[in-house]
């Protein structure tokens, strides 16, 4: 009797503990914004966020059994590489822009990166595994391990680059498995409430916002054609900012992208544009001369029967000059081999990485605009903060707002990522309905954002604190700007890869055993793509060449506590070298961004004498192209709240060192 009632007292221990553990769970999901799912609960705790994909996966593994496949893949890409289409976020909930989902007859998973592990988290219900190890080796051992040899896994081939494919097929039929194209999409037989194709009216550029014309760059990718040994009669474009940037035309399919959906085969005495004919207006017939027959004149095919065309002109005496990463491979398995001439990059993304001087000075223009919208959000953030009156979401529909007052603005590069305190922490967080932090004095807030314009895209990340930062939140922003400085001043010789230079911006982080796990820094366009392929500072980046374009963009990121990014969009530019070793010129960055940066979060003392020197001439900068830009849009609280801001920083640095050569002073002569 007694060991029953030890028993029952034991056991009501238990279930007093488990009940308080739940409550300590669901509590700590509360205090978090609810945001972070929980399937070892029973039931799981699924935040608001949370899409439930059941009936999705249901349909899918029916359709799947109809073409007798045991595992499907299916990535974030459309037919062009990029991720509009949204099939993979349908599917599963999540929808960061970087992953691929499989979904077998019995199981579902995604794989994706670091930044978004997160996130996923918040989005995805308990049909889906996470794995965190987002490579192509991690998914085929998965599909190993779900599916038996001779089990096909099917794929859409448009929506795979040549790369993918290859990797994914050589790993595949070394485990005794198959992969098959599929060519009709299996989430779009059930997706049903999927978008209709665009519609919009295609429009060009005004002659005031080109560096070269259309003609121009046809006539420099045919040269290029000529002159390479392989004698290419023709090069295929299947990037849409590729077919954008050749013909200066532009459209709204993609969200914060000016493209439109098209392809292009570019021959040595004819183009075709692949398009939507009924998006063509008569100006635009006339500006691409489609009504005659010569060599600047463009052949317009609908954009369906791209395949087709393709598969014909390969059966004569051809070859064709394709770019690997951004071609799909629905095109490259038309092609027979011998008529194919594969490289990394097709010519016109090389080409088109580089700017002319008319290009780069319509990007210094866009940038200067875009200063004033930053500056006016900073000024704004700083009175309004303080009342309690900006969240998340507000705060990133008024700086979106602040741009689009200025000239030429078509809207923002991207989803503004305004995040506070711990969202911070989650470098590509967007706020939502149900996640949604307010703005305090006392937490860390990171805006990073962009806009369209037609001159020029622009990209630039704050991180701001109004109250009193801790040392250590000091420490991390000062490490992080060290890293932003130490890559922009580097001087390097012609041709370095960017991988070779990037860890120059994660120096100071590693030395106190930091570290931040994104890129350094991407390319970004003329009024295109916010990400520019492929120039940045990966390892499959082309080399950095004088007239590029790039964001530099170190951080640290302290889980459930905060996130600091500091990003500057920088030209590449010669540098001015004693000697030139080998007969080339040594290149070096320009910062093209024109705000300052937050300097409650310095700690000066961390600086070098050559950094401070570096900042001080950085804001004479600012002062000389924003000061006068500020009077201009009759901006005089901007203007002020600018000038001190870019105060120096060696004035406390002189003041500092004028005082103990004065104490040192009076110390002497009172010894003597």
């Amino acid at each position: 009797m007694a060991l029953g009632q030890n028993k029952r007292s034991f056991s009501w221990k238990i279930l007093i503990v488990t009940l308080f553990g739940c409550t300590l769970a669901l509590s700590k999901h509360s205090r978090s914004g609810e945001e972070m799912r929980n399937c070892l609960l029973n039931p799981p705790y699924l935040p608001p966020t949370v899409i439930n994909t059941t009936e999705r996966l249901n349909a899918l593994r029916q359709e799947m059994q109809k073409v007798n496949i045991r595992a499907y893949i299916i990535p974030a890409t459309d037919a062009h590489l990029g991720t509009r289409d949204g099939r993979r976020a349908w599917m599963t909930g999540f929808t960061g822009s970087s992953g691929t989902a499989v979904v077998t007859l019995t199981k579902a998973a995604l794989w994706t990166d670091s930044r978004y592990w997160m996130q996923a988290e918040r989005q995805m219900d308990c049909n889906w595994e996470l794995q965190k190890i987002f490579t192509v080796s991690s998914t085929v051992g998965w599909l190993v391990n779900e599916t038996a040899p001779g089990e096909a896994t099917g794929f859409d081939p448009f929506l795979f680059s040549i790369d993918n494919w290859e990797s994914y097929s050589s790993e595949m039929a070394e485990s005794g498995r198959t992969l098959v194209s599929i060519a009709t999409n299996l989430v779009d037989l059930i997706w049903k409430e999927q978008k209709p194709p665009p519609s919009a009216e295609i429009y060009r550029l005004h002659d005031a916002f080109i560096g070269r014309t259309w003609q121009e760059k046809v006539s420099e990718i045919r040269n290029q054609m000529k002159r390479h040994s392989q004698k290419p009669t023709a090069v295929l474009l299947s990037a849409l900012d590729g077919t954008a940037w050749l013909f200066n035309l532009r459209g709204k399919d993609i969200p914060y992208n000016p493209y439109f959906y098209a392809y292009t085969l570019l021959g040595i005495d004819f183009i075709r544009l692949f398009v939507n004919e009924s998006r063509i207006t008569p100006q635009i017939h006339e500006y691409l001369q489609t009504n005659c027959t010569g060599p600047l004149c463009v052949q317009l095919q609908d954009y369906g029967h791209v395949r087709e065309s393709v598969r014909d002109y390969t059966k004569g005496n051809v070859k064709v000059w394709i770019g690997k990463e951004y071609t799909s491979y629905g095109l490259y398995e038309v092609i027979p081999k011998e008529k194919l001439f594969t490289d990394t990059f097709s010519p016109v993304m090389i080409t088109k990485a580089v700017k002319n001087s008319e290009e780069q000075e319509l990007m210094r223009q866009a940038h200067i605009r875009d200063a004033v919208a930053v500056i006016q959000y900073l000024v704004w953030l700083e009175k309004k903060v303080p009342e309690g009156k900006v969240d998340e979401r507000s705060g990133a529909r008024y700086v979106e707002e602040l741009r689009m007052r200025q000239i030429h603005c078509d809207g923002p590069s991207f989803d503004t990522i305004s995040a506070s305190g711990l969202n911070a922490a989650l470098p590509h967080y967007r706020p939502s309905d149900e996640v949604n932090r307010k703005l305090s004095v006392n937490e860390i807030y990171l805006i990073d954002s962009g806009g369209q314009y037609m001159d020029g895209t622009t990209d630039i990340t704050r991180t701001l604190h109004w109250g009193t930062p801790s040392v250590f939140e000091k420490e991390a922003y000062t490490r992080v700007l060290i890293g932003n400085i130490a890559l922009t001043t580097l001087v390097f010789p012609s041709g370095a890869s960017g991988i070779n230079l990037e860890s120059f911006a994660r120096q100071a982080l590693w030395k106190a055993g930091l570290n931040f796990g994104h890129g350094t820094g991407h390319g970004i366009g003329n009024f295109l793509a916010v990400h520019e392929w492929p120039v940045g500072f990966r390892a499959n980046n082309i080399p950095m060449t004088k007239g590029m374009f790039t964001s530099i963009e170190p951080g640290y990121y302290h889980d459930g506590y905060f996130g600091i990014r500091i990003e500057d969009v920088v030209l590449v530019v010669e540098a001015q070298t004693e000697h030139t070793f080998g007969g080339q010129p040594y290149l070096t960055f320009e910062a093209v961004s024109l705000v300052p940066y937050d300097r409650n979060l310095i700690n000066k003392s961390m600086l070098s004498d050559e950094q401070i020197q570096y900042l001080d001439k950085r804001y004479e900068t600012i002062r000389k192209i924003m000061g006068p830009e500020l009077k201009r849009q009759k901006m005089e609280e901007e203007h002020d709240w600018m000038m001190r801001n870019t105060e120096p920083f060696s004035q406390g640095t002189v003041a500092v060192a004028s005082m103990i050569i004065l104490i040192a002073s009076l110390s002497a002569q009172a010894l003597l």
